[in-house]
């Protein structure tokens, strides 16, 4: 079974603590024991338990694991600590307001689309310095990015492509992909994913 490497993170009171509420939620509505979900997530039960005790923030490719063994997407994980104003639900995301999840390693994904969303999802990602998917993963649909500060690495298949700021990507996602920033500052990335599937 594959599992993060990541040392648990120092998670303090002021970072936001929904993410594993969310995931125990899920997995006991699914009549689902820590240990069923481990396997079918290709985890270990430990480090599942870290995460719905907010002791730990999960990998990208963990957190994917985790969705599609409980049958939705990561965008099901996503919440935010203040409320959507009723005139602009279906339409506008305003920016105090944004859906977040926070990844290992303070990788932070903030969606942009407006929950339920239909044929897309927009999300603004944030890379710290040295952070990377460690592995490749693939899912139904197609991305597009655009590298909007920073420098990026990305592999899609068995290409390598190391992209700078204001260049822009697409491909399959199907093809196995990961990323990741080789800089020394933030990298900040505009994904489109579709269908979101992500």
């Amino acid at each position: 079974m594959s599992n993060s490497n990541t040392p648990a993170p120092d998670i303090g009171s002021a970072a936001p603590h929904f993410l594993g509420t969310r995931i125990r939620g899920l997995r006991k509505r699914r009549g689902m024991t820590l240990a069923q979900l481990a396997q079918l997530s290709e985890l270990t039960a430990g480090y599942i338990s870290q995460l719905e005790r907010n002791l730990a923030y999960p990998s990208i490719p963990a957190l994917f694991n985790i969705a599609r063994s409980l049958d939705v997407t990561i965008q099901w994980f996503f919440a935010s600590e203040v409320p959507t104003a009723p005139e602009d639900q279906g339409v506008v995301v305003r920016k105090n307001s944004r859906l977040s999840v926070h990844y290992e390693d303070g990788i932070v994904d903030h969606l942009l689309t407006p929950q339920p969303n239909r044929q897309l999802e927009m999300l603004h990602s944030r890379f710290p310095p040295g952070t990377y998917s460690q592995q490749s993963y693939s899912h139904d649909g197609e991305e597009a990015g655009y590298l909007l500060c920073g420098s990026f690495e990305l592999w899609v298949g068995d290409r390598h492509f190391q992209l700078s700021e204001g260049d822009s990507f697409s491909f399959s996602s199907q093809e196995p992909h990961r990323y990741g920033n080789p800089g020394e500052v933030d990298a900040v990335v505009i994904w489109v994913i579709t269908p979101p599937t992500f």
